[in-house]
């Protein structure tokens, strides 16, 4: 990967702007307000209702939500959408039969991912129509204003999921994660300026300064050595004949992740700890009894938030390991089916059984690297006071992100050599063929 390589690849360079131009849309859009509220009073009920409505879905929209833009939801109704039909399709026959049905099975899933964004987007947006209403937001509160609250609300995120699937068609990397990505990337200078003025003030010492900076880059290289580590399983090919030839058997490594649900079991823990305070915010802060102790209990940076978010993250993992991303028994029938065989295992349910074996020690390596990166930010934020701004969700998602658009960047590189190769090849060829006359 260099830059003349990248120069040379004209194709790619088109991608390449093409993906920057829709996210510099995605980022103006943050900027256009919705209409009806009252925007002197929304940055004070923002800052209240941070640890509800405003935590993970802040996160995932670049501060559209702190500013109210019509992207104020971002994203996050279309990936819950697509993690419940993922879980569902593991769980439910007939979802399970559409996926083997190759490419029509697929458009069939995505429509109802769709149309389970359009349900969720609507649940959240008229939530936080009532929200700004309990609040004080609303210049002319009523039904009315809930109906542009919805329906501009509920647009931006379909635009959105349309600018993904853009990216992802036309553009380089995984449109989705690149929106999610830049979300997060645009409130990094905010945060790490706030973070060198508390410094700069004397409210934090510059040994702190300098040490959390250290922790943020052994961090990242931290989750990179994660991200990549696997454990190979070797597979053996049997001898096999081909009419008269007899063809040597081969063997090759079955590649197991050390974290094969990437950043989703992190995402889920999240959005089940803030769904009491995002059910207090909505309800304007009329809570019970029983909803002011859980949210006691609960809150962020308590021991018992911290245990049940640790739990629910390797709860998730292995859930979302073995019913969606790595699911053994199919695994075992794939081998089968390609005559591979784990040396000294029986193929079939014994192969599955083996399989599970490994994954399930993997695993515990994996979702406790996840819990970790995740809780770390926590503990240094509420229970040291020091201001850490960059939840370990938001680190996972960097590093992975920038991970794989650099690796599809380099497989688009390679391509562009190979189709370069054989042009110059097939060139050669015909230069030979227009020689003079053969000799007989």
């Amino acid at each position: 990967m260099s830059w003349g390589a990248l120069g040379k690849a004209t194709e790619l360079r088109q991608r390449i702007f093409f993906t920057v131009g829709l996210l510099i849309v995605y980022r103006l859009g943050t900027y256009i307000p919705v209409p009806g509220i009252d925007g002197g009073a929304l940055r004070d009920f923002m800052e209240q209702a941070s640890a509800g409505i405003g935590g993970i879905l802040t996160m995932f929209t670049g501060g559209a939500l702190g500013r109210m833009g019509i992207f104020a939801l971002g994203i996050m109704p279309y990936i819950s959408a697509s993690i419940i039909i993922q879980l569902l399709s593991s769980m439910v026959p007939q979802l399970e039969q559409l996926k083997k049905e190759g490419e029509q099975g697929r458009k069939k899933i995505n429509q109802m991912t769709r149309y389970g964004t359009v349900f969720l987007a609507t649940f959240q947006a008229y939530g936080l129509a009532v929200s700004l209403e309990s609040g004080g937001l609303a210049h002319d509160p009523g039904w009315f204003f809930r109906a542009a609250v919805l329906i501009t609300l509920v647009g931006g995120t379909m635009f959105l999921m349309w600018l993904g699937e853009q990216i992802t068609a036309r553009g380089v990397g995984n449109g989705i994660s690149l929106i999610i990505f830049v979300g997060i990337i645009a409130e990094v200078p905010a945060a790490l300026a706030q973070f060198l003025a508390s410094g700069r003030s004397g409210a934090i010492s510059p040994v702190v300064i300098i040490g959390i900076l250290l922790m943020m880059v052994g961090l990242v290289a931290f989750v990179v050595f994660m991200e990549r580590a696997l454990r190979k399983i070797h597979i053996q090919y049997p001898r096999r004949q081909v009419g008269m030839k007899v063809y040597d058997g081969g063997s090759s490594h079955l590649p197991v992740k050390v974290n094969p649900a990437g950043v989703i079991p992190a995402i889920f823990a999240s959005s089940l700890l803030l769904l009491p305070t995002t059910i207090a915010t909505f309800s304007g802060g009329n809570t019970g009894p029983v909803m002011s102790t859980i949210l006691a209990y609960f809150g962020p940076g308590q021991p018992l938030y911290l245990l049940f978010f640790a739990s629910m993250i390797i709860f998730f993992t292995y859930f979302y390991t073995l019913n969606v991303s790595f699911k053994v028994d199919d695994v075992a029938d794939n081998l089968k089916n390609q005559n591979g065989f784990v040396p000294g295992i029986r193929p079939g349910k014994k192969t599955a059984e083996y399989l599970e074996y490994v994954v399930i020690r993997v695993l515990a390596l994996g979702s406790g690297y996840l819990a970790l990166v995740a809780l770390l930010p926590e503990i240094l934020r509420n229970q040291l006071s020091i201001p850490f701004y960059f939840g370990g969700t938001s680190v996972l998602i960097v590093v992975s992100v920038t991970m794989d658009t650099i690796q599809q960047v380099q497989s688009h590189l390679l391509a562009h050599q190979y189709e370069g190769l054989i042009e110059k090849s097939n060139l050669r060829g015909k230069k030979r063929t227009r020689k003079g006359p053969s000799r007989r």
